[in-house]
């Protein structure tokens, strides 16, 4: 044996598994105690605190939680919210010269004919809430309702209104609404995401902007459940790798939880017969509106922070009557029955629920004589829960539901008032970027104490 061939053995005998497991036992036990250490904090321990453990806002706030209903596309005050019997009067005609002053429509010559409402309101409740004849769920629901007929935003186009609308800014790249609230409140939940997205009908125009954490770190970011397959992607084990195996690595056990409790959530077989008749739920597996609704009740229950569903199909150039009657249908029993299901259940006192897409339609028709235009100077989104004023109407338009006439409500002043009901000073609520603080409200917004219980 040569002097290479020697220093060859010597090499493998002091490698061999005997070696290894003689002299690195130290070493294993401190990647094992690591391990430990980073399952300890991932629970929020004094040594370093989790990011996403529960937190105590800058005062007790009446909400813990939210769920955001958010009807893309745009839904018609003129034709839910906001009854107009002179726009009824006036249909077909031209409307006052006066009025489209500095006025410039998304599409549309602004000098185009009236058109009037194409459903019948009526009052409801004890408040004597008025609501369109397409909304009898809701109806029921109006003494729990803060319906708020004078919201406004500079955005015309439905990307960045929606984006506005979700973040406070028409850019890209600010954290939504959302991911400020889990920002400052953290989750409850060790199981499932702090901030869960639910879609239905078809994807927004803003895209993942309206649910994204911006310039936050990525941990508050909304997490966009699937309503086929796994809930989550990549959330199934590769081949081999079988629970027991899952359960064994440490550093695995956060990914093994959201296996476990993702699946079970989306369950829906349990629910109570009476339960799914109330939301309109007819087939439990199948993927709609309804379904996504009882989704958000289970989530919350689960301590899920936030929920925000996303349904874009109001947008209705044309085709307006039929249009706004199947969207009506298809979302008006199960988001009256998840604000009745929160209340039964003792969820609704602490869990904003909102209702409301990014800018209204115009009174001018648009496409023949059955379609409306965008309209940003006055909208219609509805609350219920978590402090606000129930039965209540605030602000009002004028005669043609063009202009606010009472009570303005800017998507600025409406996130400043829905993070005091969470316990935020929204001025306080900062995250420093570029070398300068952000905030949900950048540098605008005020409390409107209108609608506060």
């Amino acid at each position: 044996m040569n002097i290479s061939q020697e220093l060859q053995a010597a090499r493998a005998r002091l490698l061999s598994r005997r070696w290894f497991l003689r002299d690195c036992g130290v070493g294993l036990a401190g990647i094992a105690a690591q391990s430990l250490y980073a399952g300890e904090t991932a629970r929020g321990s004094d040594a370093s605190p989790n990011p996403l453990a529960p937190r105590q806002p800058h005062f007790t706030g009446k909400a813990k939680r939210v769920i955001y209903i958010f009807q893309a596309g745009a839904p018609s005050h003129l034709e839910l919210f906001d009854n107009k019997p002179e726009l009824t009067k006036r249909n077909g005609q031209l409307p006052p010269a006066e009025l489209l002053k500095g006025y410039r429509a998304a599409f549309i010559n602004p000098n185009s004919a009236l058109l009037g409402p194409k459903f019948k309101f009526e009052k409801h409740g004890q408040c004597g809430m008025e609501l369109s004849e397409v909304l009898p769920h809701t109806a029921k629901i109006a003494d729990d309702l803060c319906l708020i007929r004078t919201l406004q935003t500079e955005a015309v186009n439905h990307a960045p209104a929606q984006i506005m609308m979700n973040s406070g800014s028409q850019q890209f790249g600010r954290p939504s609404f959302g991911s400020w609230s889990l920002y400052g409140l953290g989750s409850e939940s060790a199981d499932l995401p702090g901030y869960v997205v639910l879609t239905s009908a078809k994807g927004t125009s803003g895209g993942a902007s309206n649910y994204g954490c911006g310039f936050l770190p990525t941990m508050y970011g909304g997490t966009p459940f699937r309503s086929t397959g796994d809930p989550v992607l990549y959330l199934s084990n590769p081949k081999g790798i079988e629970d027991e195996t899952q359960r064994g690595i440490q550093s695995y056990e956060m990914a093994y939880r959201l296996q476990t409790s993702a699946p079970e959530l989306m369950d829906l077989a349990k629910e109570p017969k009476e339960v799914l008749e109330r939301y309109g739920i007819k087939d439990p597996k199948e993927a709609n509106f309804a379904r996504n609704c009882l989704l958000a009740r289970r989530l919350i229950e689960r301590g899920v922070r936030f929920v925000q569903l996303f349904h874009e199909a109001w947008d209705q150039h044309g085709n307006l009557t039929a249009g706004v009657k199947q969207n009506a249908l298809d979302t008006d029993q199960a988001s009256a029955a998840l604000v009745t299901d929160l209340k039964q259940r003792g969820l609704l006192n602490d869990t904003i629920v909102i209702w409301g897409g990014e800018f209204g339609r115009t009174p001018m028709v648009q496409g023949g004589n059955d379609g409306r235009d965008h309209h940003n100077r006055c909208f219609s989104l509805w609350l219920a829960g978590g402090g606000v004023k129930p039965g209540h109407t605030h602000g009002s338009t004028d005669e043609f539901g063009f202009n606010v006439a009472a009570d303005p409500v800017h998507v600025h002043d409406l996130h400043a008032t829905l993070l005091h009901l969470l316990g935020f000073d929204h001025t306080r609520l900062t995250f420093r970027f570029q070398g300068r603080d952000y905030r949900l409200t950048d540098v605008h917004g005020k409390l409107v104490p209108g609608i506060l219980a």
